[in-house]
């Protein structure tokens, strides 16, 4: 039993650790960044992503959000998952028109330093689902 405990405990430090560690290498430029995107956000979780931006993870109104920052501190975009009910009515419409025979699998409402702000319709077919982004007045980004 005490061999049970004792391997719990080490399992448990050593995670602890690497957590720690991970969110010892955030630079402080990019913690700086997201203090002043969004002030009074105190307990984002960061990771480092497949194309070398820094994602905050947190909530915001009790909503999940994720913001991307550049390792210099630019800030990105910030997205969070909505309800498919929650798409605007002209963007409804443009699936019903262009993809009615189409499943949607996830949405996204995305505020982007570049693009502006759009919804990301993620569609399932075969292989890797089709994304498409469309303004909040129905046309396409």
């Amino acid at each position: 039993m005490r061999i049970i405990i004792l391997s719990f405990l080490i399992l448990f430090i050593s995670t602890t650790a690497s957590c720690q560690e991970q969110s010892d290498k955030v630079p402080q430029v990019v913690l700086n960044a997201f203090q002043t995107k969004y002030p009074g956000e105190n307990d984002p979780d960061f990771e480092l992503d497949d194309h070398g931006y820094w994602e905050a993870h947190f909530k915001k109104d009790g909503e999940s959000y994720r913001a991307d920052f550049n390792a210099d501190g630019t800030w990105r975009e910030t997205e969070n998952s909505i309800k498919k009910s929650e798409i605007p009515e002209a963007i409804q419409e443009a699936i019903e028109r262009e993809f009615p025979d189409r499943k949607i699998t996830e949405v996204e409402h995305v505020i982007s330093a570049t693009q502006g702000e759009f919804y990301d319709i993620e569609f399932k077919q075969k292989g890797k689902n089709m994304d498409v982004m469309y303004r909040k007045d129905g046309t396409k980004v």
